[in-house]
């Protein structure tokens, strides 16, 4: 590290780009004209920010994530509770983050800190609000939202223009369709559509995707029958019957233990009329 900015000898700075004395940037970091970097913000190793990006406030961005024009991170978050404490937006290893997307900082009512795994792809216009938690190998399609304190497991894809209500929790390997509005928690390894987020069914394809066994996609597509389309008894019944009967599944494990742990957000559940799919 050089002592002067905090800037490595190995970093590549456009002149016109407007860095704060305060900010950390570590080897072989890329940043393009008309970048306005300020406050605390570290950059990993690696790290590329094409022109006109804007990074501000205890912001750490991870090795090897790619930024496009015009993204707006670490910026105050959109929350009238808000009173300027010293929050932070971490995220974490080779990301790409496109164009227009904003993340912001967490709050003194939540987390303090917006934390973004590693390996995700956030497309163009989507927004990530305050203390919410990304996983891994997360795919967010372009202008979809969330909303403060939204929890998404790994591998999880959000549609284009779908929108994730607050304290909402997503589970692993789940798929929200297009133009979705996600209001309930969803299940692990399901598929979410329609204008008022449903459950439709197993998530085959990204299960095969992930190389899953098929032993292991029937597991969970017998325990979503059992649980949410089957009409005999109540629900925590058939949760019990479910446990005993698939307690040699991880998977199914997966979904019980999502299930357990769930917040004060109800869960995602088929349209009366709505067909299994497998």
């Amino acid at each position: 590290m050089s002592k002067i900015n905090n800037i490595s000898n190995l970093a590549t700075v456009h002149p016109t780009a407007i860095i704060a004395p305060s900010v950390v940037i570590e080897e072989y970091v890329k940043i393009g004209p008309y970048c306005n970097i300020e406050s605390n913000v570290i950059l990993k190793k690696s790290v590329t920010l094409h022109s006109h990006v804007c990074i501000t406030g205890n912001t750490e961005i991870g090795s090897g994530t790619e930024i496009f024009p015009f993204a707006s991170l670490g910026y105050q978050p959109q929350d009238l509770k808000y009173a300027g404490e010293e929050s932070s937006l971490i995220i974490g290893e080779n990301n790409v983050i496109r164009e227009y997307v904003t993340m912001h900082p967490g709050t003194k009512h939540g987390l303090m800190k917006t934390v973004v795994g590693n390996n995700c792809l956030f497309m163009v216009g989507c927004h990530i609000a305050h203390d919410c938690v990304i996983g891994n190998n997360v795919i967010i399609a372009n202008n979809a939202g969330l909303a403060g304190h939204v929890v998404l497991e790994d591998n999880v894809i959000i549609g284009g223009l779908s929108g994730i209500h607050q304290f909402v929790r997503v589970g692993k390997y789940s798929m929200i369709g297009g133009l979705t509005a996600v209001r309930e928690n969803v299940i692990p390894y399901s598929v979410i559509v329609g204008h008022k987020g449903t459950l439709e069914g197993v998530n085959n394809v990204g299960m095969k995707r992930a190389n899953f066994d098929r032993k292991d996609i029937e597991a969970v597509a017998n325990a979503f029958k059992k649980i949410f389309f089957e009409q005999n008894g109540v629900i925590n019944a058939r949760i019990k019957e479910t446990a005993n009967f698939f307690s040699s599944s991880f998977v199914v494990r997966d979904i019980l233990d999502f299930i357990k742990n769930n917040n004060q957000r109800a869960i995602c559940m088929p349209k009366d009329d709505n067909n299994f799919r497998r």
